[in-house]
C-alpha cells in the first residue's frame, strides 16, 4: 500500500466485471473525440467482462494483469507482458493497457499501476518497455512522458469504424537497481 492508500495486486478472475467497467468507462472518456462516438457507444461491459474472463482463464502466465484498489474498491487496471512484433514475442516488455476509473483521474492510480508494471518488467530482466498510444491522445502522451517514456518514431495505422486513429509507439529503458 502506498501513501495514498492505493494497493496494487494481481488481478483475480472475480475482478473481471469491475475491470470491464473501468476499461469501457476509460475508453468512453479518454477516447471521446478521438474515436467515433458510434463505436464508443456500442461498447458493452458484459461482453467485455466475458472476454476478460476468457483471456484470464487461458493465460499462460506471460501476461500480467494488475488491479489498483482504494478503500477495498478496484479503481484501476493495467496489463503487461512480452512485446508483440506481429505474432512474434520479443525480449522487450509491453504495456498492453492501463485504465483508471474516470472519476478517479488525477489521483495517482495510473502512476501507481505504471510504476508497479515497470518494476515487475525490470525484475523480469526486460531491457525496455514499449507501449502504443493514440497519436492525438495528448493527455495519455503527457502521462507516459512524465514517467520517462519517449516516442521512438514508430507509428501504426489504426482504423475504427472507417476513421483513421493512428498510434505511436513509446519506449523506456529499464534498469535493474
Amino acid at each position: 500500500m502506498d501513501d495514498d492508500g492505493i494497493r496494487i495486486r494481481p488481478m483475480a478472475l472475480a475482478d473481471c466485471d469491475r475491470v470491464a467497467e473501468i476499461r469501457i468507462g476509460g475508453w468512453q472518456t479518454a477516447y471521446k473525440g478521438l474515436i467515433p462516438r458510434s463505436y464508443l457507444d456500442a461498447l458493452d461491459v458484459a461482453r467485455d467482462a466475458e472476454r476478460r474472463r476468457g483471456y484470464f482463464s487461458q493465460s499462460d502466465g506471460s501476461v500480467v494483469d494488475l488491479v489498483a484498489e482504494h478503500d477495498g474498491r478496484i479503481v484501476g487496471w493495467a496489463c503487461h507482458g512480452p512485446y508483440r512484433d506481429g505474432e512474434v514475442r520479443t525480449g522487450d516488455a509491453e504495456l498492453y493497457a492501463i485504465y483508471v476509473d474516470p472519476v478517479r483521474y488525477g489521483a495517482g492510480i495510473g502512476q501507481a499501476l505504471l510504476q508497479q508494471a515497470v518494476r515487475r518488467c525490470t525484475a523480469a530482466g526486460h531491457a525496455r518497455m514499449l507501449l502504443w498510444v493514440l497519436k492525438d491522445n495528448d493527455r495519455a502522451r503527457r502521462f507516459y512522458e512524465r514517467a520517462g517514456f519517449r516516442p521512438d518514431g514508430a507509428e501504426e495505422p489504426f482504423e475504427v469504424d472507417g476513421v483513421e486513429v493512428p498510434e505511436v509507439r513509446y519506449a523506456r529503458a529499464l534498469r535493474a537497481d
